[in-house]
């Protein structure tokens, strides 16, 4: 392992330490101090939060470290090097993580091993469900003989591309909710073999909009992603489910950040008085990404044999008092909702598919 890949100094921004763990592929950094002795660890969950909580990306990483200080697990999980791997198994499996540095007699780093390393094949312990069954109305005529997800980007269909990179993630079970012109879309996939996965199909007579399909699944103890079928991102499954078992989330949304910029100058006053005025001013927002992690016993709030969407199962859960937490987004997303949505994505495919 490129020790100068993963090890960062606390005075490291934010930024640096984010484009560390893009380049190393761990969804790690290691704070050490000049002689490499491990200070704390920033992991891709760290940045995401302190992101939504508004934190700069050009304060320091050790600013994420006094944050630590006040959860679970204020100091860094860590081995002898030396250590065997089955006693590096077994405590990535007691407390719960992926990456492990091993460290010398003196605290120092000589290496870091992530699970996929120990473990190639390793099946993450997450099914899927692909939503597939809309009728793409807003991107008609292209959608008259084929279903919005089997629309083309690059040399590939859309879900594809999906069902792809869901199994690089180490996801085995996949399903695929489907309606409109299900046909198409169950012809191309088969059971999935052919595409390294095992794929399973809920047929839905009627639309059951986004969540609605959640009460035909046969779900087993794990952890369920659902997705949108009209998707194109290169977010980090893995990642999103370390932060929702992190969080202890009974689902976890992912979001992303949208930026609406007022045409016009705002005016804002105190009565009558006019106190400033500001140029047109940017809002920001965070959206809903359509991707989501769940826990098996969410499905019990989908009401059955009618139709239910996202909003309405995430505010049931809400008024239930279960814990529903928000993960961005910061890799490449595009929602394919319009045809204009769909040009772009067609232009971006082969730098940001590749």
């Amino acid at each position: 392992m490129n020790l100068d890949l993963v090890c960062i100094l606390p005075d490291s921004t934010i930024r640096h330490a984010m484009e560390q763990i893009d380049r190393n592929n761990k969804g790690i950094v290691l704070v050490c101090d000049d002689r490499r002795r491990l200070v704390g660890t920033v992991t891709d969950g760290d940045i995401r939060r302190a992101l939504l909580c508004g934190q700069n990306l050009d304060d320091p990483a050790s600013v994420l470290l006094e944050h630590k200080e006040q959860t679970v697990y204020p100091r860094p999980v860590s081995a002898a090097a030396g250590s065997s791997v089955g006693e590096i198994l077994k405590i990535m499996r007691e407390r719960v993580v992926r990456q492990l540095p091993l460290l010398d007699e003196e605290g120092r780093v000589a290496d870091l091993v992530a699970l996929e390393d120990l473990v190639p094949e390793h099946v993450l312990p997450l099914q899927a469900l692909i939503m597939t069954g809309g009728y793409g109305t807003r991107l008609l005529p292209l959608t008259q003989e084929i279903p919005k997800p089997m629309l083309p980007v690059g040399d590939r269909p859309l879900v594809e591309i999906i069902v792809e990179q869901l199994q690089k993630a180490g996801i085995r079970r996949v399903n695929l909710a489907t309606h409109y012109k299900s046909e198409v879309i169950e012809q191309h996939f088969g059971d999935g073999g052919s595409f390294g996965v095992e794929i399973r199909y809920v047929r839905e007579d009627r639309p059951l909009g986004t969540a609605g399909a959640l009460s035909m699944l046969e779900t087993c103890g794990d952890p369920l992603l659902v997705i949108n079928g009209d998707i194109v991102t290169r977010v980090d499954f893995r990642a999103m489910l370390d932060f929702h078992r992190e969080q202890r989330a009974a689902m976890t949304l992912a979001v992303r950040e949208h930026e609406l910029q007022v045409a016009y100058g705002v005016v804002e006053t105190s009565g009558v008085s006019v106190t400033r005025i500001v140029e047109k001013p940017v809002q920001r927002y965070l959206i809903n990404a359509g991707i989501y992690i769940l826990n098996p016993e969410v499905c019990r709030f989908v009401p059955r044999n009618r139709a239910c969407d996202m909003p309405e199962l995430i505010a049931r859960l809400v008024a239930e008092n279960e814990r529903v937490v928000s993960f961005l987004i910061r890799e490449y997303w595009r929602d394919i909702g319009q045809i204009e949505d769909y040009r772009k994505a067609l232009a971006e495919a082969p730098e940001k598919l590749a």
